[in-house]
């Protein structure tokens, strides 16, 4: 069994310039870009490569975005090491859109199909909540009980629940602003040691979200899922899932509910995953690891350098063999 895992990063890894090194230094990076600006009917490979930044982080060209730029470089690793992906990986897992980057990764969703849901469920997001009526924010320092506790004192004002259960200490809130702000005000006098508002576009992953899954419900019904070659973890669960059914019904609940990357990548070593590579834009998912467990080795691939260290590392992996 493979003691590598692959992870695939969430909204808040994009940056101007992604993808564009990828696209000049490998032709399947240039004709998947293409593929993606083709099937979205305009050019957000350009955005990409270009920006601006406040187009780039608009919800809608943000997901497929960044899954996008995890499929690219999946696809240029297979091809460069001539050896499928689901020959020698453990486990596939994304941090909330990144879950879609996992599932296209292993086969289940195809590359065109996740690019268009994903646009989808950014526009979904993006509307559900009224500009300035919801907000997110960063708990740092405080364990799940604590934190959960806050939520429920807040949510006396309004919508207050854990969001993401990132990493030792970093656990994320999402609600109505009211909520955030008296979740942020009880944190200070408990003496938590840093409670933040973060620089969102909506309130991700809780009740609020509840219009954008009236219309995911109906797109996720017409996807065609096929059971993933890769045993893939899922974000509502902390645990692998399969079938094809289970997987649309959990992106479904995936909307409004907690993302658990704490107990996914727990999971994960648990059953044998020693070695973590991230897979796309940024280094954040690498960062949480490391703090869930410092003993698990974490790297990042992002460039042409970084895949050609990726490329190496598996070459001795085989010969180990």
């Amino acid at each position: 069994m493979s003691d590598i895992s692959l992870i695939f990063p969430g909204q808040g890894s994009q940056f101007v310039g992604m993808g564009r090194e990828l696209s000049n230094a490998y032709p399947v990076a240039k004709e998947m870009f293409q593929e993606l600006d083709d099937a979205l009917g305009y050019n957000l490979s350009r955005i990409m490569f270009e920006g601006p930044i406040e187009l780039l982080t608009l919800t809608e060209h943000t997901q497929p975005s960044l899954m996008a730029m995890s499929a690219v470089i999946s696809k240029i690793i297979e091809i460069e090491s001539d050896v499928s992906l689901d020959s020698y990986i453990n486990f596939v897992a994304g941090h909330s859109l990144g879950e879609y980057s996992a599932l296209t990764v292993a086969s289940a969703i195809n590359f065109v199909d996740a690019a268009r849901i994903l646009k989808l469920r950014g526009q979904a997001m993006q509307t559900a909540v009224p500009n300035g009526k919801g907000a997110m924010a960063a708990v740092l320092g405080a364990n799940m009980t604590s934190v959960e506790e806050i939520a429920a004192e807040a949510s006396k004002v309004g919508i207050c629940s854990v969001a993401n259960d990132n990493s030792v200490g970093q656990i994320v809130l999402s609600g109505s602003l009211e909520a955030i702000e008296k979740a942020i005000e009880i944190s200070k006098k408990i003496g938590i040691k840093k409670c933040i508002l973060l620089p969102v576009s909506a309130p991700f992953h809780c009740e609020l979200m509840v219009p954008a899954v009236e219309i995911m419900v109906e797109e996720l019904r017409c996807l065609d899922i096929k059971q993933p070659k890769i045993k893939i973890i899922s974000n509502v669960t902390a645990k692998s899932v399969s079938s094809p059914q289970e997987i649309r019904d959990l992106l479904i609940d995936q909307i409004t509910a907690t993302v658990r990357w704490r107990e996914s990548v727990i999971h994960m070593i648990d059953n044998g995953t020693k070695r973590f590579i991230e897979i796309g834009a940024g280094k954040v998912l690498a960062g949480l690891n490391r703090r869930i467990d410092k003993n698990v080795s974490c790297s990042s691939v992002e460039t042409p350098q970084d895949i050609e260290d990726i490329l190496t590392l598996l070459a001795k992996d085989k010969e180990v063999e």
